[in-house]
């Protein structure tokens, strides 16, 4: 009969404790904003290019 050894539990929950730690410090953006801002970003790209007279 193989005896279990006991710090067996511990090591294997320390990662599972260091991805709970990280995701609380975590900034949180949605997905949304991200489409938002790239999406803004490129129209005010768009219309700069033709206010300069760069615009094909």
């Amino acid at each position: 009969m193989a005896q279990k050894k006991e710090g067996s539990g511990l090591m294997s929950s320390a990662g599972l404790m260091r991805y709970y730690d990280s995701e609380e410090t975590a900034v949180l953006i949605e997905p949304k904003t991200v489409v938002t801002i790239a999406v803004l970003s490129g129209l005010a790209v768009l219309v700069l290019n033709a206010s300069y007279g760069i615009w094909p």
